[in-house]
């Protein structure tokens, strides 16, 4: 059986191509709740390949190419391009609406790329400076954080999180069997074939996610 799981993986693999995977995050990362794993790699070569398709469509346009032609590569480059700002301008606003809890956040900070990181420790520290000379400042000692309520507070109940028992939408990519997908502490197995869609509690299935066994859409 794991052989067989292994082939599926691998044919899968190569007969999917950069930009099917760049729409798959970017569908990915704008449906799921919280702020998935960057794809570093991805990313990498997405850029290089539309440097690349801009390289080509300068050259085209240098020896007269048919305009036709032009324009297909040209529709290609505009497309992948969309994909791709839309994919990071997604990420960034995840950031900006969960920055706090990101940080303290051991798991969620190291999906998180360097830039990324850097763009929240930035935003965290303008931030925190604005809310303290403009309003906090102005307040009783005890009611001077920007994350509690009040001193006497006991967690950081003022900082945002992502809802993940909020409900999507997904599809499988291949048969995962019987799987339990209900966290009410009952056994419900879900059957769950390929290409089936369901709407689940997004913290049921974010292993499944995670590890690229099902997409959300």
């Amino acid at each position: 059986m794991e052989s067989g799981s292994g082939v599926d993986d691998y044919e899968t693999l190569i007969s999917t191509t950069d930009a099917d995977l760049l729409k798959r995050w970017w569908r990915n990362e704008k449906a799921a709740p919280e702020i998935l794993q960057f794809q570093s790699s991805l990313v990498q070569r997405s850029r290089e390949q539309i440097q690349l398709m801009e390289e080509t469509v300068e050259e085209l346009v240098n020896n007269d190419e048919d305009p036709l032609t032009v324009s297909l590569y040209q529709m290609d480059i505009d497309r992948t391009l969309f994909l791709f700002r839309s994919y990071l301008r997604t990420r960034v606003q995840k950031i900006e609406k969960f920055m706090f809890h990101i940080q303290k956040t051991e798991d969620l900070w190291a999906r998180l790329s360097e830039q990324e990181q850097k763009f929240a420790e930035r935003s965290i520290k303008d931030l925190t400076t604005h809310l303290e000379q403009s309003v906090l400042s102005k307040f009783p000692h005890r009611y001077q954080s920007h994350l509690r309520q009040s001193g006497l507070s006991e967690e950081d109940d003022m900082v945002p999180e992502p809802k993940l028992d909020a409900f999507v939408i997904c599809r499988t990519r291949k048969f995962l069997g019987s799987l339990p997908v209900d966290d009410s502490g009952e056994e419900n197995p879900l059957d769950m074939y390929a290409g089936d869609i369901y709407a689940l509690r997004y913290k049921s299935i974010k292993p499944l996610i995670e590890s690229g066994q099902l997409d959300l859409v």
